[in-house]
C-alpha cells in the first residue's frame, strides 16, 4: 500500500488505533519542518498520539523521521561528544552543573535543551535570566564552541531536528507532554541529530514528573534507553526522585542562584551535587573517559571541587554573549524581583509532603514559566528557602519566600503555596534520590 501523504488521513488513522508507516511519518515529519502540516493539524496529531499511542516500531520510525527532518551534526574531536538530558521537574538544574563538570572531564558537550513544558522550568530559560546569553546559534557557531570550550548549553537551531521544534511547543499548550511516544521522539530527535556517541537520561517520577508513577517512569526510561542504544548511541538512564523540589528554589534567576553557589562551593545544595555527580559518572563511563560510574563519580566530583567546572561554566556564558565576569560577580549581574515575601506554614508540625507538580504551577502563575507559546517569562520571579520534607515549618518558619512582580502576585502564591504543603506531626521515610539505573 503507497503511504498516505495527507495530514488528516495520518490523523485519522492513529485516531482510530493504526499505526502510520514509517514513510507516513516521515512525510509528516517533513510537514511539520516546512509548515506544509499546519498548527491544528500538529496538535491534533499530538493528541491522537497521546491517546492512541505508536508502539516500540512507531516511537523508533518517529524519533527517526524528526532526526532527519534537518540537519545532524558530525565531529571530528579528540574526545567523545557525551550529553544528558532530564524528562523534566520542578528546581532541576542539573544541567547547568553538568555540561561543564563533564567538559573540564575531556568530554564534548553539545547540549541541545529545551524551555519550560507545562509546570517544568526550562534549561534555555534558566540561562536567559543571565543578561545577554544567547541560546540560538547556528550548528557552525555551536560546533565552534564545543570545540573551543568544551560545551556549549544552546536551543535546537532551525537546521536542527526542526520537526521538534514545532511540535515541542504545541505540546505545551494543547495537554500532550506526558506522552511516551512524543517524549522520547522529542528527546531523541535532538540528541542523535546532534551526533552523540553517549547519554546520559535523568527520568524523574514522583508528584513534579510528567509522569508520576514509578510504572511509568520505568517504561519511559526503557523505551528511551532501547531506542538509542539503537540507533547506536551508548545511554543509561537514572529513574530520580521529583516527589519534591531537586533544590530549595523554583523559578529562573533563583535557580541560577543556587546553581553558582554551588559551583563555587559558597553554599552547596547537597541534592543538586549527588546527582550531578550521578549523571556524571555515569557519562563518563559510557563515554570511556573512566572505568566504571563510581569512577566517573570520582573524576566529575574532583572537576567540581576545584573550581574547573566553574570556569568552564564562566568561559561558555562570556561566549555566549552573557558577562565576562559572571562566575565572579554574579550575585550583582542576576535579576531580582520587587516584591520579596515570605510565607509561614498555618500550623506547626514537619512537612510530609509536597505537592510538587503545584509548586511549579505556583512558579507559572507568578509568570516564570508558559501557559500559552507567546507568553514572556519574568525571569526574576519564583520561591527560594523551599522547605524540604522532613523539615520543620510554624507561622514564624517559612514555607518558602515567594519572588513576584506584585503584591497581589505574590498573595495569590502565598495561599497557593499553602496548599501545596502537608503538615504532620511526624517526619515521614526518606525517599532515595535514585531509585534504578537502566541500561
Amino acid at each position: 500500500m503507497a503511504a498516505v501523504t495527507d495530514a488528516r488521513a495520518i490523523i485519522a488513522r492513529l485516531r482510530d488505533g493504526q499505526v502510520p508507516s514509517a514513510a507516513e511519518l516521515e512525510w509528516f515529519a517533513r510537514g511539520l519542518a516546512s509548515g506544509e502540516v499546519s498548527d491544528a493539524q500538529a496538535g491534533a496529531f499530538a493528541m491522537a498520539v497521546c491517546l492512541r499511542g505508536l508502539g516500540e516500531a512507531g516511537r523508533v520510525a518517529l524519533t527517526r523521521a524528526m532526526r532527519d527532518s534537518g540537519r545532524t551534526l558530525a565531529w571530528n574531536l579528540p574526545g567523545p561528544v557525551i550529553d544528558k538530558h532530564s524528562t523534566g521537574g520542578v528546581g532541576d538544574c542539573t544541567s547547568l552543573l553538568l555540561a561543564p563538570a563533564l567538559a573540564a572531564c575531556g568530554a564534548y558537550v553539545p547540549m541541545i535543551s529545551g524551555r519550560g513544558l507545562g509546570h517544568t522550568g526550562g534549561t534555555l530559560d534558566k540561562l536567559e535570566a543571565i543578561p545577554g546569553y544567547t541560546t540560538q546559534v547556528s550548528a557552525e557557531r555551536l560546533q565552534a564552541l564545543v570545540a573551543e570550550i568544551g560545551c556549549a548549553i544552546v536551543g535546537a537551531s532551525a537546521e536542527v531536528a526542526p520537526a521538534d521544534r514545532r511540535l515541542y511547543a504545541i505540546r505545551d499548550v494543547t495537554g500532550t507532554v506526558e506522552s511516551v511516544d512524543l517524549i522520547t521522539a522529542s528527546i531523541l530527535s535532538k540528541k542523535l541529530a546532534a551526533g552523540l556517541e553517549a547519554l546520559v537520561l535523568d527520568v524523574k517520577t514522583g508528584s513534579g514528573a510528567f509522569l508520576a508513577t514509578m510504572d511509568d517512569a520505568r517504561r519511559l526510561a526503557r523505551a528511551l534507553v532501547s531506542a538509542a542504544q539503537g540507533a547506536g548511541c551508548m545511554t543509561r538512564a537514572l529513574i530520580t526522585d521529583m516527589d519534591e523540589p531537586l533544590i530549595a528554589a523554583a523559578g529562573n534567576a533563583l535557580e541560577v542562584i543556587e546553581v553558582m553557589e554551588t559551583l563555587t562551593g559558597t553554599a552547596v545544595t547537597t541534592r543538586l551535587w549527588d546527582l550531578t555527580v550521578a549523571l556524571g559518572g555515569e557519562a563518563l563511563a559510557l563515554g570511556g573517559l573512566a572505568a566504571d560510574a563510581a569512577d566517573g563519580e570520582a573524576r566529575i566530583a574532583r572537576a567540581l571541587e576545584s573550581g574547573r567546572a566553574a570556569e568552564i561554566f564562566g568561559e561558555m556564558v562570556a561566549a555566549l554573549g552573557g558577562p565576562a565576569d559572571f562566575v565572579e560577580r554574579w550575585p550583582d549581574r542576576l535579576p531580582s524581583a520587587p516584591v520579596v515575601t515570605e510565607v509561614g506554614a498555618e500550623t506547626q508540625g514537619i512537612v510530609t509532603a509536597i505537592d510538587t507538580r503545584a509548586v511549579g504551577e505556583i512558579v507559572v502563575a507568578l509568570g516564570g514559566g508558559r501557559r500559552r507559546e507567546s507568553d514572556r517569562i519574568n525571569p526574576s520571579v519564583g520561591l527560594s528557602e523551599i522547605a524540604a520534607v522532613g523539615e520543620e515549618v510554624a507561622p514564624d518558619l517559612p514555607l518558602a519566600r515567594v519572588h513576584a512582580a506584585t503584591s497581589a502576585d505574590a498573595s495569590r502564591a502565598a495561599r497557593a503555596l499553602r496548599k501545596a504543603f502537608r503538615i504532620g506531626p511526624e517526619a515521614p521515610a526518606e525517599r532515595p534520590l535514585i531509585f534504578e539505573r537502566v541500561g
